[in-house]
């Protein structure tokens, strides 16, 4: 069962949810390296029709990639354990399931803000983001039942 917030709950968490999608972005960009290294690895093992190659090295690639998609898969994890749906790492895009008025919205954060100060409809997504108000804050969560 999804976990519904109020901004109230979500905000404390940015701190955390900060320092591990800092984490996830750090892992995804060295497996993106050692994914190309390797893949340059096996090009030259290719063109050289595998003569005289240094397994050792392309092990090594192998499993640096390896360990760092596990940190990434890791740091997602830890960020999806407090509740948050991480929706883009390449931009650090965090939403946080919520209610508006009685229907399912998203709380929508996004790395470099200091606060979370827009709101979207679960369709909507980062471009149908809305300044969070007086009329969103008169109308959110507090004393709504959750969706089902």
């Amino acid at each position: 069962m999804p976990r519904y917030f109020k901004l109230s709950e979500c905000e404390p968490l940015l701190g955390e949810i900060e320092r591990a999608l800092r984490e996830a972005i750090f892992h995804k960009a060295e497996y993106q390296k050692a994914d190309g290294e390797m893949e340059a690895s096996l090009e030259r093992i290719r063109a050289l029709g595998g003569a005289r190659v240094n397994p050792g090295a392309h092990l090594a690639l192998r499993a640096r990639r390896d360990t760092s998609v596990a940190a990434l898969r890791s740091a997602i994890a830890e960020i999806e354990s407090m509740g948050a749906m991480v929706k883009d790492v390449d931009i650090g895009l965090i939403d946080f399931l919520s209610t508006y008025r009685g229907r399912e919205v998203c709380l929508c954060w996004k790395l470099g803000e200091d606060r979370i100060r827009f709101w979207h409809g679960t369709e909507e997504g980062f471009k149908g983001r809305k300044e969070i108000d007086e009329d969103f804050l008169a109308g959110h969560g507090e004393g709504e039942e959750h969706p089902n």
